[in-house]
């Protein structure tokens, strides 16, 4: 795993000891398999998608699309 983010092609990439990574990814692991991350997971999921993504009233927020839309009124 290459942690060093560098743009520069004149230097080697540097890679994490073994031991380090598969510590990483034992936290990361058990950090998703926590209570909190599955019941945060379960709230996610409890609103309905179409609501979200297609509103009744087409825009993401209705109070600025009118007032974006509303000089055309004048």
């Amino acid at each position: 795993m290459d942690l060093s983010f560098r743009f520069d092609r004149d230097i080697s990439v540097t890679a994490i000891p073994t031991g380090l990574a598969v510590l990483m990814v034992g936290v990361a692991a058990r950090q998703a398999a926590s209570p909190t991350a599955r019941l945060q997971g379960h709230l996610a999921r409890a609103q309905p998608m179409r609501g979200l993504l297609a509103p009744v009233h087409g825009a993401f927020n209705a109070a600025v699309a009118t007032a974006l839309t509303g000089w055309k009124d004048r």
